[in-house]
């Protein structure tokens, strides 16, 4: 089963802020970077090698027809791996082939921002903030220079909005630790950050996350089993809170514009249709909803598309970074 980066994350932060007391913060792996590092000019990117799989045709396409199908959808969402440099390349590419045919109105949504930021993003965009400030402000992931900043410098040169649809991850390790209940003990302020109306059913999606996250004792806690199964349905309980929350924020971009929305995020979330991609369906059930998925494979030449066809509409194979050699002991 492959295991997302940001489905690892979500994981281990919130079973972290589970074990914790209510008043203690928890370490952040996403941790805003400095203005300088977040900023910086980065180098112009070179090929990314990638094969791309139609699953309804069940055969191999190229990029460009791809792109030229999803400009024609309501909504896209490009599920990735979170330290996939290929995979990000691909997904500013995706953009650019949109922008070239959709004719349009186009609104880009993030995983990677929180709901309660969304002020310090639009000022920015709309230039009344300076870069800096707005870094200092949005808590930017640690790859944000690399990866995202040029999704956001790509989306505010068209003038197109973007939207910070995640809920802020404080609200998600309440619900961790409390459960789902705990949402309607929030001050109002808080609860506008989470989605109005929620649901957490045992699915699918629920037995595909919960094989995934396996035995909580992986997370260096003791735990009785009973113990770590109220761990892991609590766990997913922040999981829905997610999901939910970014599909109100892509159906209510969709609705108030009538625009192509497309939507980037752990494909976890969106892999097989579930998860947010799921929850954005019932809000926007005539819509015509495309999942994407990348998936970094060692070797293109001989990827086999089939195994992977139900991940989504299209299915993005893209060339494995290798991964830095483990240092020797002297």
């Amino acid at each position: 089963m492959r295991l997302n980066s940001s489905f690892a994350g979500l994981a281990s932060a919130v079973a972290l802020a589970a074990s914790l007391p209510a008043q203690t913060a928890t370490p952040s792996a996403n941790a805003t970077p400095s203005a300088a590092s977040a900023s910086a000019p980065v180098a112009p990117a070179g090929y990314a090698a990638h094969r791309v799989y139609d699953t309804r045709k069940k055969r191999f396409i190229d990029f460009e027809t791809m792109t030229a199908r999803l400009a024609t959808a309501d909504v896209v969402f490009l599920g990735e791996q979170h330290d996939d440099p290929r995979t990000h390349q691909l997904q500013a590419a995706v953009l650019e082939g949109v922008a070239r045919r959709h004719q349009g109105p186009v609104v880009l949504a993030l995983e990677m921002f929180e709901r309660d930021v969304q002020g310090s993003l639009d000022a920015y965009l709309a230039g009344t903030m300076a870069e800096p400030d707005f870094l200092a402000a949005s808590r930017p992931w640690g790859n944000y220079r690399t990866d995202y900043r040029p999704l956001v410098e790509f989306a505010k040169a068209k003038g197109w909005p973007v939207v910070a649809g995640n809920v802020p991850r404080r609200l998600a390790s309440v619900v961790a630790r409390r459960g789902l209940a705990a949402v309607d003990s929030l001050p109002a302020a808080d609860r506008a950050f989470v989605a109005r109306d929620l649901k957490c059913p045992r699915d699918g999606y629920w037995e595909r996350f919960k094989a995934t996250m396996g035995d909580m004792s992986g997370h260096g806690m003791q735990l009785t089993p009973e113990q770590a199964d109220q761990m892991v349905w609590r766990t997913y309980e922040a999981q829905c809170v997610k999901d939910e929350t970014m599909g109100e924020a892509v159906a209510a971009a969709r609705t108030a514009r009538n625009a192509l929305v497309i939507h980037a995020n752990g494909s976890f979330h969106s892999d097989y249709r579930w998860g947010t991609a799921e929850r954005a369906k019932w809000r926007l059930p005539d819509a015509r909803i495309a999942v994407v998925s990348f998936v970094p494979v060692e070797d293109l030449d001989t990827v086999d598309g089939r195994p992977q066809r139900k991940l989504g509409d299209y299915v993005v194979f893209t060339l494995a970074t290798p991964k830095p050699a483990a240092a020797t002991a002297p």
